[in-house]
């Protein structure tokens, strides 16, 4: 009973505070716009530096991070107060997965917002921050070469987000010496995280097939024509 109502609690966490999409809110604020009827119209990062510039990235930048963070330490903070571990020694490390999953699909489908949101890369990200900052790292670390060699940052963070569960598998065995057993569940709870995010991610995936999509520069966004 106390494993369902900590996984239940969980998911509201994630999921309210998921929804609060600082894209939406900073842009709004700042320009008295809607960033989703703008530019690409999606509410995330890249269209917010597209369409409303550097300050609205930064702010959008942060807020999502610190949602994802936070929804992921209340919910192990709720966690260890029931007491409502999976493994031997009370271990609550699971419900981080729980939470970051919710908060991706508040930051997708937003309840405050009409169920129209973003696609969940910070959000995802900043839950890995939270809940295994090595794994974090390993998928910052390719998500910045693969920007580098690309420009393209939707196959970024496609490839960085594909290879979420393997690395969530390999740090749990090699770096943490996690048993099998642990390692392989904490895999199998990162795979619904990195689904979501790679299938919010079709439209990018057919421009890049079409050669129309938009390419990353630091001083400006240019379209690709190759």
């Amino acid at each position: 009973m106390k494993v369902f109502l900590a996984i239940l609690i969980s998911a509201g966490l994630g999921y309210f505070l998921g929804s609060l999409n600082f894209s939406i809110i900073v842009v709004r604020m700042m320009t008295g716009r809607d960033i989703r009827d703008m530019g690409s119209k999606n509410a995330g990062l890249t269209n917010t530096l597209r369409c409303a510039g550097k300050n609205c990235a930064l702010l959008t930048l942060v807020g999502d991070l610190l949602k994802g963070i936070i929804a992921v330490a209340l919910a192990r903070l709720f966690c260890h107060l029931l007491q409502a571990g999976l493994m031997p020694g009370n271990d609550t490390h699971y419900i981080g997965y729980i939470a970051g999953f919710f908060a991706i699909i508040g930051h997708v489908f937003p309840i405050y917002y009409g169920f129209k949101g973003g696609k969940g890369v910070l959000v995802g990200a900043a839950s890995f921050i939270a809940v295994d900052y090595k794994v974090f790292i390993a998928l910052l670390a390719i998500f910045v070469v693969m920007l580098a060699l690309s420009r393209y940052v939707s196959l970024a963070s496609i490839i960085s987000t594909a290879y979420c569960p393997l690395a969530t598998l390999l740090m749990s065995l090699i770096v943490d010496e996690y048993s099998a057993g642990r390692s392989f569940l904490y895999m199998i709870l990162s795979i619904p995280m990195a689904a979501m995010v790679i299938w919010m991610h079709r439209s990018n995936m057919q421009r890049l097939i079409d050669g129309n999509e938009n390419k990353f520069s630091f001083n400006r966004i240019e379209i690709s024509r190759d």
